[in-house]
């Protein structure tokens, strides 16, 4: 694309389509720039109009596109196209930066995210002038461009906090050490003075204490791997003024607003963050300061109101106290029975309290609330904070500490039943308290697994929880209903079996709340409960029979749940109803028929605008389970599946909605597998489609796609000889693809594999020479385990489908004596490597054939690789896997690549049977290889004892003795 005003123009026409409410408009639009984003200066066009143009919804249209591109190209992948020219890279990396310090906010943002992507992979290698052009905006005094280079060098930075520690992380904090950790130093001393000068300007302050907010946040991921020596020796200089920063309250900064964090609350907060990083990793160089910040963050705890602008703020605080609690050498701090009192007192409860704001969030807002509250997002919560700070406490007060809480916890149950209309919320922070004493250690899969041995679960619950959950008006209380569905779900590793099976038809009838926290909060508890194992591990807890009284109900209400405002794509009740369905299995026969309409009812109205990702991804497990428990119990039902769902997957398939094309595929392929007899004519429509190479081009099509071409080769490959002759060539290319890329390669054997299985010889005959000739290239070009692997395990199910002398003959007609060496140089050396039960049994059958059924191995040059071939067979029986990789074999996960091709996701209940080509025509290979060298030798006597007294190894030779008596045969 030329860089004019034409290509200008037309861009700016498509970059408005694309944010057109209509479909109709915006997506031809989004497809048509996805198709241009491989041009040459296509990025520079977005530039150059987030730069100049005048409509400023273009530029930041342009801007947001820009980030995006980048995000999904700039990384360089293996095998894929790289779709930014060298000449682009390079102008990129040369105007961006001062591009975006010369933007407006908004848009400087944006292009802040995208240098920290290109830095991501470019910094410092290919980059090397990054920093020092960064650095040196600090000179200029302006605090616009200072705050850019800040806010980059922040999303730079920041995942040193998360990165795991190798020698390269380490020299590249060196390196920025070196360059920035002084600059930053006088440019954060600069900052304090200068707020000092315009201690008046409230204007001037706002720009300064944003800056000194994102000086503390660099603090942070500098010094997060370990203490570097610069920080060291000027801890002084931080620690004094982070000190002042934390005492300080400007007047002018306060702010009105009392639900958004003003930039005082958010450098403290940042602050908190840094003291507690100090005190838990740096606890001996820190001592000298720790007792003046819990002196500071103990007075900024005790005079902070309870306005939302506070929650980071308050959360922060107590988190620096709960991490200095939990230190040996802190304890003495905290020994005092009125300091415990004091801090339970005035920190604890008052921030467990449920206030108005949590109301109102748990009303108007509740996918957020229970974001925070179930899926422990709520890092930021206050009472997520008090909670960790009483567990802190616990670990060396546990005693006191529990004392002190149930007088609180008895006066609000005492100060609740006085009246529970006005007083409720007595009750939920007492729930919440008790909670948070209780809980010692918890994970995802078994919510609480050690408890405080002071409190007693069973009898709270049955004296405080089920009667919460037995009230007849399920929306009376909600908040209520939730805490107590909530407390059964965290405890039920700790709850006795019988009270679970109490809790389950209630918490079925909770599936009817109104409020959207208390039916999904339902769901999910049923989801957790439904997935216990019992005492042996081999099956779940709670049982299909134990449920089946209420079994009917669950499934209405949790498909009339799906219809409750807000509901309607609630991923935790379409969990619960993949769950229900795993766990009832046959009992749910009798409900499929009219429970799959409504499931793909469902399909085909998400489909029109895919936006929960885990909600599609369990309604097609649900349709998957529906699919193999309904067709395990009578295999002819379908024709009903298909019938149900063909309409929508055509629809899918025809608007390419992107991430659901991969579902489809695994979907076809398990409704596929399932018919007896050939394939059906409306899968064979489908056939030629499968073929296109743009479906090809999504890394997330691969594997479903693979699978599904498998199923029609197993159950159709003659059809297709006989109807599709023509469409071969076009399924040998989709090899030729895959094979040629690292990735991939293993996907292109799976496929090949089946075509040599299912296919009639006689529709491939002229096409097999060509295919050995394409591994042979690829084999030169990179040889990697990987592809050696698949490679053995084709070569070995070729020579088992069409005979040890075919292998030979095709090899050596490629190149003279090439059978030799494929055996001396592949399969000798490497089949120790190969993996997997079946790909073994291949590999054994396969050897066996060429070692007893190919003449040319008993009388020509290859003779003298009989007997290690038969050293390697019985190594490959006896010895352990060689699963050994060279260091210079480290393949990008086809997960990681980047990009925002929906990556493939697995449907757990579409999973694949393991297939065995060979079945039960060999069941020992063992015993094969023993039969088949007695029948050798009963040919031509003498020769095989002889070959195996000369050069066989004593201890191989003692196994194969151990074979031929089991099959009791013995060598003439």
């Amino acid at each position: 694309m030329e860089l004019n005003e034409a290509n200008l123009q037309t861009l700016t026409e498509f970059l408005r389509k694309t944010l057109d409410p209509d479909p109709a408009v915006r997506r031809p639009a989004e497809k048509f720039l996805e198709s241009v984003e491989g041009s040459q200066n296509y990025p520079i066009l977005l530039l150059t109009l987030l730069e100049k143009s005048q409509d400023n919804v273009i530029r930041v249209c342009a801007a947001v596109t820009f980030k995006n591109y980048i995000k999904r190209n700039w990384r360089i992948v293996e095998d894929e196209p790289n779709k930014i020219s060298e000449q682009d890279r390079t102008a990129i990396k040369a105007n961006i930066v001062n591009l975006m310090l010369s933007s407006p906010e908004q848009i400087q943002k944006q292009l802040s995210d995208a240098i920290s992507i290109i830095g991501r992979e470019d910094f410092p290698q290919k980059w090397p002038d990054l920093l020092t052009e960064m650095v040196n905006r600090f000179q200029s005094g302006d605090f616009h461009i200072i705050n850019g280079v800040l806010r980059t060098a922040h999303s730079l930075f920041k995942r040193y906090r998360h990165e795991f520690k190798s020698n390269e992380l380490w020299l590249e904090i060196k390196l920025v050490l070196d360059t920035f950790a002084q600059p930053l130093t006088e440019l954060f001393k600069a900052t304090i003075e200068l707020c000092q000068t315009h201690s008046t300007d409230v204007n001037a302050l706002k720009v300064l204490f944003s800056s000194l907010t994102l000086i503390s946040k660099l603090f942070y991921s500098l010094n997060f791997q370990d203490l570097p020596e610069f920080f060291e020796d000027n801890m002084e200089t931080w620690m004094t003024n982070f000190h002042n920063l934390l005492t300080l309250d400007n007047k002018l900064l306060q702010t009105d607003d009392e639900e958004e964090a003003g930039l005082l609350e958010l450098l403290k907060s940042q602050i908190c963050d840094n003291a507690a990083l100090y005190a838990q990793k740096y606890d001996e160089e820190f001592q000298p300061y720790l007792p003046r910040f819990v002196t500071a963050i103990w007075n900024l705890l005790v005079t902070t109101g309870q306005e939302v602008k506070y929650d980071l703020l308050v959360s922060n605080a107590i988190q620096f106290l709960a991490s200095v609690c939990e230190r040996p050498h802190y304890k003495h701090l905290f020994e005092d029975q009125n300091t415990l009192t004091s801090i339970c007192e005035k920190v604890i409860v008052p921030n467990m309290e449920f206030r108005s704001a949590d109301e109102e969030a748990f009303e108007d807002n509740s996918e957020e609330y229970i974001r925070r509250d179930l899926e422990g997002s709520d890092i930021d919560t206050r009472r997520r904070a008090a909670c960790d700070l009483v567990r802190g406490l616990c670990k060396f007060f546990e005693g006191p500490v529990t004392g002190i809480f149930s007088g609180y916890v008895n006066s609000m149950l005492v100060e609740y039943a006085k009246n529970p209309g006005v007083n409720w919320k007595h009750k939920d922070a007492a729930i919440y308290l008790v909670t948070s004493l209780a809980s010692k250690a918890q994970t995802q899969k078994h919510g609480i697994t050690q408890a405080n041995e002071l409190v007693n679960l069973t009898e709270f619950f049955v004296n405080h929880i089920l009667t919460d959950l037995k009230s007849p008006n399920i929306n009376e209380f909600p908040v209520l209903k939730a805490d107590a569905i909530k407390y059964v779900m965290i405890f039920r590793s700790q709850l006795p079996k019988e009270q679970l099976l109490q809790a389950i038809p209630l918490l079925v009838a909770h599936l009817q709340a109104e409020s959207i926290v208390e039916h999904t909060y339902a769901a999910h508890a049923l989801e957790r409960l439904f997935t216990m194992r019992g005492a042996n591990n081999t099956s779940t807890l709670i049982t299909a029979a134990e449920i089946a009284p209420v079994t009917e109900q669950l499934l209405t209400n949790l498909f009339k749940a799906l219809a409750l405002p807000g509901s309607s794509e609630n991923e935790y009740i379409m969990k619960a109803i993949m769950r229900s369905f795993s766990l009832l299995q046959e009992a749910i026969v009798p409900y499929i028929p009219t429970l799959i309409g409504q499931l793909t009812h469902k399909l085909l109205l998400v489909s029109k605008n895919p936006s929960k990702p885990h909600f599609n991804h369990y309604l097609f497990e649900s349709l998957c389970l529906s699919i193999r428990i309904t067709c395990k119990a009578n295999p002819a039902t379908v024709g009903s599946f298909e019938e149900a769902l063909f309409p929508v997957f055509t629809e899918i398939l025809q608007n390419d909605v992107q991430e659901f094309v991969p579902y489809v595929f695994q979907v076809m392929s398990l409704l596929l597998e399932i018919h007896s007899s050939s394939i059906p004519s409306s899968y064979m429509a489908l056939f030629p489609h499968l073929l296109q190479p743009v479906l090809w081009e999504r890394t997330g099509n691969i594997p479903p796609l693979v699978r599904l071409l498998q199923a029609y080769l197993q159950k159709g490959g003659p059809t297709i000889a006989s109807t599709s002759a023509d469409k071969i060539p076009g399924l040998l290319g989709v090899f030729q693809k895959l094979i040629a890329s690292k990735a991939n390669d293993h996907q292109g054997f799976y496929l090949l594999n089946s075509i040599i299985e299912h296919m009639p010889p006689e529709s491939i005959t002229q096409y097999r020479k060509q295919i050995f000739i394409l591994l042979f290239q690829r084999l030169q070009s990179s040889k990697t385990t990987k592809f050696v692997k698949s490679f053995l395990v084709f070569v070995n199910l070729y020579c088992v489908k069409y005979g040890a002398i075919a292998l030979q003959e095709i090899f050596d007609s490629i190149q003279p004596k090439m059978f030799g060496m494929v055996l001396e140089k592949i399969v000798i050396p490497e089949v120790q490597k190969v993996s997997g039960q079946v790909e073994k049994k291949i590999c054994a059958v396969g050897i066996t054939k060429v070692l007893t059924e190919c003449p040319a191995m008993m009388d020509t040059e290859y003779t003298k690789l009989w007997t290690p071939l038969l050293q390697a067979l019985i190594g490959l029986f006896e010895l352990p896997e060689d699963d050994s990789i060279p260091d210079d074999e480290h393949f990008i996960d086809i997960e990681d690549t980047p990009g925002y091709q929906t990556a493939f996701s697995q449907l757990a209940f579409a999973g694949k049977k393991e297939h065995d080509p060979i079945g039960d025509a060999v069941s020992n290979p063992k015993i094969l290889l023993a039969q088949s060298l007695h029948k050798l030798s009963t040919a031509c006597p003498g020769r095989v004892p002889s070959m195996l007294s000369t050069s066989l190894n004593a201890e191989a030779l003692q196994f194969l003795q151990g074979y031929l008596q089991a099959a009791s045969v013995q060598l003439v």
